[in-house]
């Protein structure tokens, strides 16, 4: 019988698929789902009556689970021996819409796009030709023997520290494929990282003009500029690693998702980004050099994750901070120290409310909170939505 720590999505999945598991979890009393499995607490969990365990990625190695586990290994590694040739995609930022372009590009080849993009592997088709797997670095940190035909790793910066616990531990996660990966294998990783011990092949870069110089790739045919423009390189460039062409015609057919520098427009005609899907620094930095030539009102806060967002106000320049939620404090030390204007709103609201009373048709108002919303929204997803909500009511 499979063990599975904690009842998300990817355990679920794979309870389904597996059809004999059992659940632990941080609950107070052991009950039976609809489905027939049962779910037990964390505290009933005995390591010499379970051969395999399974955890749902987000649960960090500090949780008692973790500790007393003994045959642990990550869904990935559960469905090595029957993985299709793989392409994995990782790094801080543009991991699903990389996924999602290469996907689109992919398509009439027989891909399947899943992983942290919203399908476990469990429900993906084993007998595709291709999988396209967002993979974060909780799932990387726990998988110990799978590996990808092609790596696609973008940039990294400082995220999920809390988890990881440190800058370093969180990049060596990101960079475990690499020590895994065979002779025929290819890996695109940033510069620094590209002399990482490696059997596959390893192309590093610094920069978008970087991998169009290198795959001969023309820059000019993609319709998608800011930081999308090195996510359709680097699916371009896997398409081009496979099949030996870069189909421009069909990545222009495709669209971003919402929530990522999503502009809008209010009755007066001001300019408003909904930009809710930035849950780090890294990612509000690139929003702020697309409007950095304007006049920017950016609502800023969330769930921190433990990482100090000092390193984003050297980027700060003609901007008024609208600060909300958990990090609420850190911002407003920040805004003193670096002596930029702050309101301290403490909810999405009441920050869209006082942006509305300053705004202008020379200015822009950008939700790019730099912090993760589960602090006080359920999902991204939901903050964008109300956000949107708030600016046209």
């Amino acid at each position: 019988m499979l063990t599975l720590f904690g009842s998300g999505k990817t355990t679920q999945a794979l309870a389904a698929k597996v059809g004999s598991a059992v659940f632990f979890e941080d609950i107070s009393e052991s009950f039976m789902d609809e489905q027939g499995f049962w779910h037990h607490p964390t505290r009933l969990f005995d390591p010499a009556r379970s051969s395999l365990e399974i955890p749902s990625p987000g649960i960090p190695p500090s949780h008692p689970l973790i500790q007393k586990a003994r045959h642990l290994i990550s869904e990935y590694d559960y469905f090595a021996p029957t993985m299709p040739c793989s392409i994995w995609i990782s790094g801080t930022n543009g991991k699903t819409t990389t996924t999602k372009m290469l996907a689109h590009l992919l398509a009439p080849k027989g891909a399947q796009a899943g992983g942290n993009v919203g399908t476990p592997l469990a429900e993906l088709d084993e007998n595709a030709k291709i999988w396209i797997l967002e993979t974060s670095s909780f799932t990387l940190h726990y998988t110990q023997r799978a590996f990808p035909c092609i790596y696609l790793l973008l940039p990294i910066t400082p995220d999920h520290l809390s988890w990881h616990g440190s800058l370093e531990a969180y990049e060596a996660a990101k960079l475990k494929p690499l020590s895994m990966m065979r002779e025929g294998d290819v890996a695109i990783v940033p510069n620094k990282y590209a002399h990482t011990p490696s059997k596959a092949h390893v192309i590093g870069y610094n920069s978008a003009a970087d991998l169009a110089k290198y795959f001969d790739l023309d820059s000019a045919q993609i319709p998608f500029g800011g930081p999308f423009l090195l996510d359709a390189l680097m699916a371009l460039a896997a398409q081009k690693i496979l099949f030996g062409f870069a189909n421009y015609e069909m990545l222009r057919s495709f669209a971003i998702d919402p929530h990522k520098q999503e502009e809008f427009f209010d009755s007066t005609g001001r300019l408003w980004v909904d930009d809710s899907k930035a849950t780090n620094i890294d990612a509000t930095i690139q929003a702020l050099k697309r409007y950095e030539d304007k006049k920017i009102h950016l609502i800023l806060g969330g769930d921190d994750k433990g990482v100090s967002l000092e390193p984003l106000f050297g980027h700060l320049k003609n901007v008024e901070i609208y600060a909300i939620g958990k990090a609420l404090p850190q911002i407003e030390e920040l805004c003193k120290k670096y002596r930029i204007k702050c309101h301290s709103c403490n909810t999405l609201e009441k920050a869209v409310d006082a942006i509305k009373n300053r705004h202008d048709r020379t200015s822009v108002a950008l939700l790019s909170p730099a912090c993760a919303s589960l602090d006080q929204f359920a999902s991204y997803k939901e903050r964008g939505e109300l956000f949107k909500r708030y600016v046209l009511s």
